[in-house]
């Protein structure tokens, strides 16, 4: 539907904001990109950005980091407070990665016995993986509650939750179903002395989240590479105050500024967010972030407005599905609003069909069995109708 017949209607206008990742999209023409959920084409501002970080250095030297520390990261904060409706923006650290941030929190767990982890069976390669290889030694014992059957996973989760952890690890999207958590109240209250730790990367800037609610109790981790546009090297966290003040994987960063008096000669640390500092970093993706951010701004685009867009145009995909991808075997339903912005499918030919679509230039990726379709800011109807060609010619 044109967006004059969408006004006539009522129904919101479709964003059409294509002509602002000309990098990106005119580098290769002929692919179709739908798989925002994992690297997201980056705003032609972002290139700008990342000149001034080189351009920065040049001119500045050593004398560089006053100026990030100073100005580019308080900015950084400031945006994610923002968006996450925080009233402290002192209370977010960045990191290359989650990994990083997560090691982190582990190192503020007991040293004297094994780490009681609760966690979903469905987080993210960057927890599991390293939580897998802790377990091989005996290091940590983690509960792992099924994610499926979705409608009663909030419910289970909480009720685990009771059970004397130190550490309860969450997605808020999972990245292999694009499921939603839609009860975090329950969890929030269940989750005792442990330190609550929320993964946040497929809902940060593609669902509105208000964290303002649990910022005083829960960990928050998300970063650029996904949904906010700005590439690597730019995770964060949010660091609710007394949780975790004195973590043993420490950079000398986190050594900056207000220091809590540790006594007995031990070390010292940082009283907000920068206590999960590590140590010197590539800067450049804080500049891409507050570039990204900024052009939001002046184009009046909000985070809700970015969801719908993507509900949008994932209601027009499913509309027009072709045979092979009925809409029956996706893993959370269209009627379901507890989703992110990518459609999951689970298919018997899942990894050949992965490799059809790239053939064809339809950027998709792959979790075993499940295929996944992301929907972004870069595309338009008429790019939903041109995929949907494609996989009709297949």
């Amino acid at each position: 539907m044109p967006n004059t017949e969408r006004a006539k209607s009522g129904i919101p206008a479709l964003l059409d904001l294509k002509s602002h990742f000309s990098r990106f999209l005119g580098s290769d023409p002929l692919r179709l990109h739908f798989a925002a959920h994992s690297h997201h084409p980056w705003p032609d501002v972002s290139r700008t950005a990342h000149q001034q970080a080189w351009d920065d250095a040049a001119r500045l030297i050593d004398d560089k980091w006053e100026h990030i520390l100073g100005h580019v990261l308080p900015e950084a904060q400031k945006h994610i407070a923002r968006q996450l409706d925080l009233s402290d923006p002192a209370a977010i650290v960045f990191a290359p990665n989650t990994h990083e941030l997560l090691m982190r929190l582990l190192s503020c767990c007991p040293a004297d016995r094994p780490v009681r982890i609760l966690t979903s069976d469905s987080e993210f390669h960057s927890f599991t993986r390293q939580i897998a290889r802790l377990e091989e030694d005996g290091l940590v014992q983690v509960q792992r509650v099924a994610t499926e059957p979705f409608d009663s996973f909030a419910v289970r989760f909480a009720a685990a939750a009771g059970s004397g952890f130190d550490l309860i690890y969450l997605s808020q999207v999972f990245f292999n179903s694009g499921f939603a958590v839609p009860d975090m109240d329950s969890i929030v209250a269940a989750a005792g002395d442990a330190l609550l730790a929320i993964d946040g990367y497929h809902a940060f800037m593609a669902r509105p989240v208000d964290w303002s609610a649990y910022q005083g109790r829960a960990f928050y981790l998300a970063g650029g590479y996904k949904y906010a546009m700005a590439g690597e090297g730019v995770c964060f966290m949010h660091c609710p105050p007394g949780w975790g003040t004195r973590p043993r994987d420490t950079g000398w960063y986190a050594a900056f500024g207000a220091l809590s008096k540790a006594g007995d000669n031990r070390v010292a640390y940082a009283e907000n967010g920068w206590r999960f500092m590590g140590a010197t970093f590539d800067a450049s993706g804080l500049y891409r972030f507050n570039a990204v951010q900024d052009w939001l701004l002046a184009q009046g685009i909000t985070v809700a407005m970015i969801h719908d867009h993507a509900l949008a145009l994932q209601r027009r995909f499913i509309a027009g599905l072709p045979a092979g991808f009925s809409a029956e075997r996706l893993v959370v339903p269209q009627a379901n609003p507890a989703r992110g912005n990518f459609l999951t499918f689970d298919l018997d030919d899942a990894e050949t069909m992965h490799g059809r679509l790239a053939e064809a230039s339809i950027v998709t990726d792959l979790r075993g069995r499940r295929l996944r379709f992301g929907f972004g800011l870069h595309q338009t109807e008429a790019d939903v109708d041109m995929l949907l060609r494609r996989l009709q010619d297949l």
